[in-house]
């Protein structure tokens, strides 16, 4: 006879939060990633160690909205939500195009894809590039956190166990004069696990560069970022010369450091990344998304 597992589903989020308070719980959202992760053999029901608690019906997470320049996006949004979202920019809606099936992304939801803290992530290299910052809420109050913060190895997160992630904050996405693209290579354009992922923004004033950032994914731990590197590229004349791009590509082919697995090889993966980065730095003139 199969094991019974404690479930809840509270009305309000604040009843979720005491619950959590008291017990260490499973958390689940859409549930895309948690059953596969704790599947069992065909017609097993899964085996998640711990009490679970549904947050998906919670409409306390579940907002979209506008506050100043930024973005503030409810964490259990489904990506079909998105979608169908004005406020959510462009680029991010690329990007889950990409992900899965209409299925999944009827269920599967923002903030799930961030607890997963899968290195192949497909939202990632863009919250990345979009700095953006994580509100996680418990009944001690509300404290905000970076995402590469928070993100700290595959299926590490860095949230204590009676916070739930409530609202992923992007700052000053709404400000125009920003080009922000998002490429993703698999097996296919959809319902496929990235093989490398890249995400670029860049913002130019007077034809210089303001602002530039970058961030690449399934080519490390976690999603491969520096600001360091990107620092030297601020003030530099646009279109840049073939020397700042060729020393900027040299900068990621010291960290980019991926692995081989059943979807790809280290080479493969490297090469990509870099053949990536180096197209959106060549790319001569920009339209603000």
């Amino acid at each position: 006879m199969p094991e019974k597992i404690t479930a809840y589903r509270f009305d309000y989020l604040d009843e979720t939060l005491s619950q959590l308070n008291k017990e260490d719980c499973a958390i689940v959202a859409g549930g895309t990633d948690v059953m596969v992760l704790h599947k069992s053999g065909r017609g097993v029901p899964p085996k998640i160690p711990k009490p679970v608690v549904f947050i998906d019906h919670l409409s306390e997470l579940k907002r979209v909205y506008q506050k100043d320049k930024d973005l503030h996006i409810g964490s259990c949004s489904t990506y079909g939500e998105l979608l169908e979202n004005p406020l959510i920019p462009i680029a991010l809606k690329n990007a889950i195009k990409t992900i899965a099936a209409p299925a999944i992304r009827n269920r599967g939801t923002l903030g799930g894809n961030i607890c997963n803290a899968s290195p192949a992530g497909d939202t990632l290299p863009l919250l990345y590039v979009y700095n953006a910052k994580l509100l996680l809420r418990s009944v001690n109050g509300d404290r905000v956190v970076a995402i590469s913060d928070f993100i700290q190895a595959p299926r590490r997160i860095g949230r204590n166990h009676n916070e739930i992630l409530a609202e992923i904050i992007l700052p000053s996405v709404l400000e125009e004069g920003s080009h922000v693209v998002f490429e993703k290579i698999g097996n296919r354009n959809a319902d496929a696990i990235a093989k490398v992922s890249f995400a670029g923004y860049i913002r130019i004033s007077n034809e210089r560069i303001d602002d530039i950032r970058f961030a690449f994914g399934a080519v490390g731990p976690t999603m491969v970022r520096s600001i360091d590197i990107e620092k030297k590229l601020l003030g530099k004349p646009f279109p840049l010369s073939e020397t700042d791009i060729d020393s900027i590509v040299a900068d990621f082919d010291q960290i980019i450091r991926p692995i081989d697995d059943q979807r790809s090889t280290a080479v493969y993966r490297k090469t990509v990344a870099l053949n990536l980065l180096r197209y959106f730095l060549n790319t001569s003139q920009y339209q603000p998304n």
